[in-house]
């Protein structure tokens, strides 16, 4: 072995090797937002995924359990061919490069994409043995402690100062408060990161049939509307009003006995909560991890996040960020 190699890549080739894969042509492919890391490979007109998801900081575990159900569920993930799991490796299906968010910059229309996306959320939540996995309930520590990453990294960061411990009470109080009801809901498996960046068109028919999910290994059971919400209200891309409306309609038209005006409260509640920790984690992500890619989206977040604090059960939490952003959204970080 080359000098100098560490000891993650010596384990990295003896996986491989163990595979048959030692000999492949390796392309590392963009680090995304977690510690997780991909490279393809190429071997004798064949390709693959090696995925890297180092222990303790990334649970592969979850992920070859989650596909492993959602596989069940008649949902396409990727196969595994390969695992090591104390190491933290997995051989995986490569799903090449058609991701819903280069599909649309390549001027695939749009209502079609989110059409199939819809679909398969549909699938999912109409899927008695949905549930059928053991996992956390997306419950309220689950949720305020994600909503706090708002006023511990996205606050500081636009004023300059940390907030008091007097702020940051009235601000999670209100959000406990707020989210009471929605907290105890366990209708559904929740992906939680649901959006187009996880969504890939397999070969060339555009279905649900042929929707590839990605990034689903932490995934809880908690309320439907989470990954709805996510889908239309997306931290990193647009998503028109036509576009949005014509995703709600089909939602409910095909699930009849969902309280449209209950889910829909329900939405503007999670949106509230997962834009505020959206923007707590970009800005953490920039801070920490000098990963500073994310902070473009941070007005997109932080209109999503004001749109959904014009809700009245919300109207706390809207008071607590505006006594520590005055202006917001606007603002500078």
């Amino acid at each position: 072995m080359a000098d100098g190699m560490t000891m993650r890549s010596r384990d990295q080739l003896g996986f491989l090797r163990q595979c048959g894969w030692a000999g492949a042509e390796v392309t590392p492919l963009i680090p995304d937002a977690s510690y997780r890391s991909y490279k393809r490979l190429h071997l004798h007109g064949e390709h693959r995924m090696l995925m890297d998801a180092p222990p303790p900081r990334e649970n592969l575990n979850a992920y070859l359990d989650m596909t492993a159900h959602l596989r069940g569920l008649g949902l396409r993930v990727p196969e595994v061919y390969a695992e090591d799991r104390a190491l933290g490796y997995a051989l995986i299906e490569d799903f090449g490069d058609d991701t819903f968010t280069r599909l649309l910059e390549a001027g695939k229309d749009a209502r079609t994409l989110y059409m199939i996306a819809t679909d398969v959320l549909i699938t999912l939540h109409s899927h008695e043995r949905a549930r059928d996995i053991a996992l956390a309930p997306y419950d309220m520590p689950s949720l305020l402690r994600e909503a706090a990453l708002f006023v511990d990294w996205f606050v500081p960061a636009v004023r300059g100062r940390s907030v008091s411990a007097e702020e940051r009470t009235c601000y999670m109080v209100a959000f406990e408060e707020a989210l009471g009801g929605v907290a105890l809901c366990r209708d559904t498996l929740v992906l939680r990161d649901y959006h187009v960046d996880n969504l890939m068109i397999l070969g060339e028919t555009f279905d649900a049939g042929h929707c590839g999910l990605l990034d689903y290994q932490d995934a809880l059971i908690g309320s439907p509307a989470y990954d709805v919400i996510s889908l239309i209200e997306d931290a990193r891309c647009d998503v028109s009003p036509d576009v949005r409306d014509a995703v709600l309609e089909r939602y409910f038209s095909a699930m009849p006995h969902v309280d449209r005006a209950a889910f829909m409260a329900d939405m503007m509640l999670l949106g509230a909560q997962r834009s505020a920790k959206i923007a707590g984690l970009f800005i953490r992500l920039s801070r920490r991890d000098n990963k500073h890619i994310y902070l473009k989206h941070l007005p997109r977040v932080n209109a999503h996040l004001n749109r959904c604090l014009q809700a009245d059960v919300l109207r706390g939490v809207q008071q607590a960020v505006e006594a520590m952003l005055p202006g917001f959204p606007n603002v500078a970080y």
